[in-house]
């Protein structure tokens, strides 16, 4: 056997035993939701005909031509009883597409598409694209809003970092075939993790934004917000107002960003967010929850103390480490819940709850007081009536 085929045999078979590893929940957790043993996507996950030439006289070695260093921050949707996710895939160029992968269960076996999206342009075209927040609107399309980045046309001579960073929307029926629209319009000098509502609001489509000052820096933005456009097509909010703040000493103190579409529920909106704060080793990205108002979706109603989701062994490592992130949510008729997110901007992970268990948190975890000494009498209340208990 040639070294071509006995490295393609070799790597198929690995790659093959990857996709069908059962994966299993850990054991108790905390109630809350169960992680799950393996990642659902990573990097070995892409399909070998996107990173190999199969031809032995032109790749004699079978070495990689066009490498792929990592997969993350899915969107995801449920249809035809089957999970999809549509990852955020970053070259060994560094320049990020999106791609969909399918699963069964939704917690293994996720298989990519042969092809990856292509993503139509816009005039101006975009330098990279990521983190597609997939929503199925009643108005009969499948969205997705997503980031796209361009250089800073105002960036010091010099200066290859500097980025703008705007809203990005393209609409699909079926996944294969994507309608680019305009980006979104917006009085803030950047917009990431925008999120379109699920429904109408006064007749009109409902974003969650996060304005910035800059691509990184959230300056003067001030949160999650929320603003409504007369069109799709061409979307522009002339109006933002802010309806979860950042806090001083909390794990959104840096900035914070609307996840996934939020989860239509009895007792409102459930929404799972991100919040960041400042550490000696970098910024911490964390996971929480809150609800908002089923008529006024703007009206945050309950706001549980803390992170819901952080991360935990190897998700702490990899390409930019101590982060997690999540853009995915999927919630099924019966009422499970498969939360979807990335670790350390590398590999993504699933965990699994249920619209009782995450309203029952969201609603009966107190909020976060923003004083030591008052944690600590909230922390004591709950001890003394355990005690009695005991």
């Amino acid at each position: 056997m040639s070294l071509f085929q006995e490295r393609k045999t070799k790597l198929s078979q690995r790659y093959e035993a990857l996709i069908t590893r059962r994966n299993v929940p850990e054991e108790l957790g905390n109630g809350i939701f169960e992680r799950y043993q393996y990642p659902v996507l990573t990097a070995a996950h892409a399909p070998l005909h996107w990173k190999y030439d199969f031809n032995p006289e032109t790749n004699p070695y079978f070495m990689e031509r066009i490498g792929v260093h990592c997969v993350f921050n899915p969107g995801a949707i449920h249809l035809n009883s089957k999970f999809y996710l549509v990852a955020r895939v970053e070259g060994a160029d560094r320049k990020s597409f999106f791609a969909v992968a399918e699963s069964d269960s939704g917690v293994d076996g996720f298989r990519f598409w042969d092809r990856p999206i292509v993503l139509p342009e816009t005039e101006d075209p975009d330098v990279n694209v990521y983190d597609m927040r997939l929503v199925q609107h009643v108005d009969g399309w499948i969205y997705g809003l997503f980031c796209t980045e361009r250089k800073d046309p105002n960036a010091p001579k010099g200066d290859l970092s500097s980025a703008v960073a705007q809203c990005g929307i393209a609409r699909t029926k079926d996944l294969l075939s994507w309608e680019r629209l305009a980006d979104l319009k917006t009085s803030s000098n950047q917009q990431r993790n925008v999120v379109l509502h699920p429904e109408f609001i006064d007749g009109k489509y409902a974003f969650y934004t996060r304005p910035q000052d800059g691509f990184i820096d959230t300056g003067s933005g001030g949160g999650i917000g929320w603003g409504l456009s007369d069109s799709i097509e061409n979307a522009v909010i002339k109006q933002e107002i802010i309806i979860d703040e950042r806090h001083y000493h909390t794990i959104k103190e840096v900035k914070n960003g609307q996840g996934p579409a939020p989860i239509k529920t009895d007792k409102g909106w459930l929404h799972i967010a991100h919040g960041v704060r400042n550490t000696a080793a970098g910024l911490r990205y964390v996971l929480y929850a809150f609800l908002s108002d089923l008529h006024e979706p703007h009206k945050v109603t309950h706001r549980p103390a803390g992170h819901l989701l952080a991360p935990e062994g190897e998700e702490r490592v990899g390409d930019v480490s101590n982060v997690v992130f999540c853009n995915g949510v999927v919630a099924l008729d019966n009422g499970e819940v498969y939360i979807y997110y990335a670790s350390s901007d590398t590999r993504c992970h699933v965990a699994t709850s249920t619209v009782d268990r995450l309203l029952d948190y969201v609603m009966n975890t107190p909020e976060d007081p923003l004083r030591s000494y008052a944690c600590v009498q909230q922390r004591i209340a709950l001890i003394d009536r355990n005690l009695e208990l005991a």
